[in-house]
């Protein structure tokens, strides 16, 4: 009868705080999310009791509990065994390491002893080398000086194309996809007519082989094409929700500086692993070597280098993974503390808030969600790597079984480090919590706008290849680099690629954030962002996922 009360009583107060909050909706929600559960809450008095807690998410502004230590101790160590060891293997070097052909082996102490070579005959062809250097003396000034001038324009062209996804997002999208089209096509063709021209192209690469590659981008084309025809119906939806991304992300530009300080921390953070890894090769002795019945002197390496090198490369890794998991719970802590504040203010200091939990009670949490990032994309290439090779039967079904599993475990991670930023929780605790909450709210774990990024992707593709474009007339117009100047405006296009692709990388985190503090209003039945709801409100309901029987 108890048990029967405290269902009845979390039943109605659900009830009571959806029918008072719902007039406050800016769009009814299907039925089926509320009406689908409730006779499950009152045939499961545990549900009763866990939808009672989960309407109580929001943003935990309070002093957080550290979570996850385990994982935080386990990094530290990790590093701290790197560190020392390096220290140790720089302390015991072995100078011999450089001079190993100086050493001979002496037949009578069957030993390897050093004796004295003439360098005479090993001096370099300064002629040949002068030569070089003056031919590659203007390359190299170009390249220099293009890339340059590309990082310091990447500046205002990455705030020009925020500003322009936030208030023109449908004309920039609308405006770039026929260019999705042309740039690849007019690229191919000028390809296949230059090398048809150049004798030195056509005699390496005959005839038959250029129609060939020529067919294969074609086709690359011709699937790009039907992707985005196939998708069409989502591009109106894909629109609105880059264009309340941009705005998000416009409202916080604190993270402009933030998260590539996150990158350039990693950077330094490698450089004594970079160090300590050259310095381990030193860490050995020259010892007799018998090759073909003779007797010669090799560097024979101590038994703990190798040892040392998988566990520092495994570090790098592991931390790789650990500061993109940081970025994202940074950028997730930072965009809800800006979406759950009330009267459209924007509160201060979130982005230190933010960091201060990332690097102090989360810091286990993103370690742990580091950790599992690095083994599944481990497996993953090592699956991949497998699949070169011969397999039996009974390997190719264990092969599929890890991509379930792989697949099941992206699933669960998708949204877990998101919802840790927001309420502090330890990492199973926000898996568990995440896949509930959007279980209830019939929503996908699986976001349902994937083709955003390869929008995203294509929209700065075409960008980075107009500007490579007028590059490579400015060199060919000012400067005598022939040839070359189709190399410098490759790497200028490459360049200006990936400064925009960490715009784009850092805007998916916007938009996964925004997703479930939109689940949190949803569940919660209140609207703090209504600009955000008038979007998100259209993303179809899932109905894949089935209530557990009982």
């Amino acid at each position: 009868m108890a048990s029967m009360e405290e269902s009845n009583k979390s039943s109605n107060l659900y009830d009571s705080s959806s029918s008072a909050a719902q007039p406050l909706l800016s769009k009814p929600y299907p039925t089926p999310s509320i009406e689908e559960y409730q006779p499950q809450q009152q045939s499961l008095p545990q549900s009763a009791s866990d939808n009672t807690q989960f309407l109580q998410i929001a943003y935990n502004y309070g002093p957080r509990p550290f979570k996850d230590l385990p994982f935080l101790i386990l990094f530290l160590l990790f590093s701290i065994c790197c560190f020392g060891f390096g220290i140790f293997s720089i302390a015991h070097k072995n100078s011999n390491f450089s001079s190993v052909s100086s050493f001979s082996y002496d037949p009578t102490s069957s030993s390897c002893v050093k004796h004295t070579i003439s360098n005479h005959g090993s001096f370099l062809d300064f002629y040949g080398f002068s030569n070089f250097k003056s031919s590659s003396d203007e390359f190299v000034r170009g390249l220099v000086w293009v890339l340059v001038i590309t990082f310091i324009l990447s500046l205002p062209i990455v705030w020009g194309v925020l500003l322009l996804l936030k208030h023109y997002t449908k004309q920039l999208v609308y405006v770039s996809l026929p260019f999705f089209v042309v740039i690849p096509i007019g690229v191919n063709v000028y390809w296949f007519v230059a090398c048809t021209i150049s004798s030195s192209c056509s005699d390496a690469l005959p005839l038959a082989y250029r129609i060939l590659v020529m067919l294969f981008v074609f086709l690359v084309i011709g699937v790009i094409v039907w992707i985005f025809v196939l998708n069409w119906h989502r591009i109106e939806l894909t629109i609105n929700i880059i264009g309340v991304a941009s705005n998000a992300l416009s409202r916080n530009l604190g993270l402009f500086g933030v998260v590539p300080c996150l990158k350039l921390g990693l950077l330094v953070y490698y450089v004594p692993f970079v160090v300590f890894l050259v310095f381990a090769r030193y860490n050995g002795k020259i010892v007799p070597h018998q090759s073909r019945g003779e007797y010669h002197c090799a560097w024979k390496q101590d038994s703990w280098v190798g040892a040392y090198y998988a566990l520092a490369i495994l570090t790098m890794l592991w931390s790789a993974t650990v500061m993109l998991e940081a970025k994202a719970y940074v950028v997730s802590g930072t965009i809800a503390q800006w979406y759950f504040s009330k009267d459209d203010s924007n509160p201060k200091r979130k982005i230190r808030s933010s960091l201060r939990n990332a690097f102090g009670p989360s810091a286990g949490t993103i370690c742990f969600s580091g950790l599992i990032m690095f083994v599944v994309r481990m497996v993953r290439a090592a699956v991949d790597g497998a699949r070169q090779e011969d397999a039996t039967g009974i390997v190719k079904v264990l092969r599929c079984c890890v991509n379930v599993l792989l697949a099941t475990v992206d699933f669960l991670n998708k949204f877990t480090i998101n919802f840790a930023a927001i309420t502090g929780e330890t990492y199973c605790t926000s898996a568990r919590m995440t896949y509930e909450l959007l279980k209830r709210n019939l929503l996908s774990a699986v976001f349902v706008e994937t083709i955003s990024t390869r929008l995203l992707a294509g929209i700065i593709f075409v960008l980075s290849a107009i500007y490579a474009v007028v590059v490579c007339a400015i060199l060919n117009g000012i400067t005598d680099l022939g040839v070359y100047s189709y190399y410098v405006a490759l790497l200028a296009w490459l360049l200006l690629f990936l400064v925009l692709g960490f715009f784009i990388h850092l805007l998916e985190d916007v938009i996964d954030t925004i997703y479930i503090c939109y689940a949190i209003d949803r569940d919660r039945a209140e609207v703090n962002k209504p600009e955000v709801h008038d979007v998100y409100v259209q993303l179809p309901i899932s109905r894949s996922i089935r209530t557990p029987l009982v």
